[in-house]
């Protein structure tokens, strides 16, 4: 699990594809990690409900620019509704309380799931997914 761990953050941190800037974005947020100053500009461009397309861009650890991309790769094709599903979950994983249901559903972000037993790590880890929930709460 560890080198799965390792693979998939190093993949998504060194060849996200989804950090640049969206054109045609209709909802954007900043999300900050005042503790360690990670720093994401979460866009997405959603129609009907769904999440046509998303993107981020800013600066941070490799952990909290990973899990965005991850998060975008999950979100993007899916309503609203699905990606706040996504989120919980997530969540629910990162607070150690994922069932396996919830572990299959999260697919490559399951890669996280060691983050639980790191506290100082778990703020850079949900950066992205608590943006987006965030962003739909308005």
């Amino acid at each position: 699990m560890q080198t799965f761990y390792n693979e998939v953050l190093t993949d998504h941190n060194l060849y996200p594809a989804h950090k640049h800037p969206l054109p045609g974005a209709n909802m954007t947020l900043e999300g900050v990690n005042p503790s360690c100053g990670d720093d994401i500009v979460l866009q997405l461009r959603v129609e009907d409900g769904r999440i046509e397309d998303g993107a981020f861009v800013g600066d941070g650890c490799a952990i909290s620019q990973a899990s965005a991309d991850i998060m975008l790769d999950m979100i993007i094709g899916r309503t609203v509704e699905e990606a706040k599903d996504l989120s919980a979950r997530f969540f629910r994983m990162i607070k150690g309380d994922a069932t396996g249901e919830d572990m299959e559903k999260l697919e490559e972000a399951g890669a996280l799931q060691d983050i639980a037993h790191m506290p100082a790590r778990v703020k850079c880890a949900v950066l992205g997914w608590h943006t987006m929930d965030r962003m739909f709460e308005r």
